[in-house]
């Protein structure tokens, strides 16, 4: 349903009264994208309102910077108002409907995925061959727990679905802030979420918990983002492997698939830490407090994703490479399932709305 023609909710609001006081005071217009698409409009309707939401990058500047924040009688909290805004929104375009409860407890869900998965997995492969085989050196070949055909149908289906459910929601919010494009507006916005552009917070970086900023929260989404990016290219040139050259796994260590999957596992192991690490310093007035476990549980998915594959990468000729495989695809295979209800929706629906910003403003500007 269009969130114009929702009720409005109280985080709706709330938003609604600080764009409103924001857009009388225009201090921080320098600071991010929000600003300047807020000076855009005169009144904001709830599509509007969710469209802001998910261009915040929560830096924390205006906070900081704002003379009407907290103790001030207008308690202008843009940061956490967003947050709240922008969490509720992946509930709200999910698809399909019946899953929007997931992004509320997201922490749950997760951890029951991937304890389900993992069971799947270890009794899959008992009941495939033997208890034995479990436990069986194999010299790194995975494919005698699993035939690769097998494999490739249950990841595929799971990563189809994924895909699927991420595309209708992204439609569902695209059509409902009316977002345009063209190709300089996605070059423009594609430049800004490679160079994450906005976490610069006006130039100094995040508000971290003393209030100095700091470029920490950047760097660390970074390794966070091209980590992830690295270890699908290594799965990508796997399967160009497999099906291309009939260069079947396991491979070398100085081959590229596992090349490609050590430093974007890397990546995964270092990022997801920092960024758990300064969530937990950063102060809980810029956070919308009760889903701070959506965050914590995608981090930790993403750093389990990678430990396990080292773990399995480490151990592969020993006796407990099948235990060791059946934890990593488990947790792989949870990955994908929660993929459309958890934090990993904030990078696509932020991409959007950056596509939208980049089209209006230049739109703006060639109307004045």
């Amino acid at each position: 349903m269009p969130a114009t023609d929702l009720p409005r909710s109280a985080a709706l609001v709330e938003a609604d009264r600080l764009m409103t006081i924001c857009n009388a005071c225009r201090y921080c217009e320098g600071l991010c994208a929000v600003f300047p698409a807020m000076e855009m409009r005169r009144t904001f309707a709830n599509s509007d309102l969710n469209y802001l939401a998910n261009l915040c990058h929560q830096c924390g500047a205006c906070y900081s910077d704002c003379q009407y924040s907290p103790p001030h009688e207008f308690n202008v909290n843009v940061p956490a108002a967003l947050a709240t805004l922008r969490n509720d929104s992946y509930a709200q375009y999910a698809w399909p409907r019946a899953f929007a409860p997931a992004f509320a407890r997201n922490g749950l869900f997760i951890a029951l995925a991937a304890a389900a998965c993992v069971a799947a997995f270890i009794v899959g492969f008992v009941a495939w061959r033997d208890p034995a085989v479990l436990f069986a050196r194999h010299a790194g070949d995975f494919y005698k727990m699993m035939p690769h055909n097998a494999m490739v149908a249950l990841f595929g289906a799971v990563f189809l679905y994924a895909i699927a459910a991420m595309a209708l929601s992204l439609r569902a919010y695209w059509r409902d802030i009316n977002g345009e494009s063209d190709l300089r507006a996605v070059g423009e916005a594609t430049g800004n979420a490679a160079h994450l552009t906005y976490l610069g917070g006006g130039g100094g970086g995040c508000t971290s918990e003393n209030e100095k900023p700091s470029a920490q929260r950047r760097v660390f989404h970074h390794f966070t983002f091209y980590g992830f990016l690295l270890c699908f290219a290594s799965t990508s040139v796997a399967t160009i492997y497999h099906y291309a050259f009939g260069w079947h796994a396991p491979y070398a260590l100085t081959s590229l698939p596992v090349l490609l999957g050590i430093a974007g596992g890397l990546g995964l192991l270092v990022g997801p830490a920092g960024l758990f690490m300064l969530a937990r310093k950063r102060d809980a007035v810029l956070t919308d407090v009760p889903r701070r476990g959506m965050d914590t549980a995608f981090l930790a998915m993403l750093f389990l994703t990678s430990l396990t594959g080292f773990a399995l990468m480490a151990f592969r000729d020993s006796g407990a490479m099948g235990i060791l495989l059946a934890v990593h695809l488990g947790v792989v295979l949870a990955l994908f399932l929660s993929l459309p209800y958890g934090k990993f929706v904030h990078g696509l629906y932020r991409y959007l709305a950056l596509v939208k910003y980049a089209r209006e403003k230049r739109t703006a500007a060639f109307v004045e």
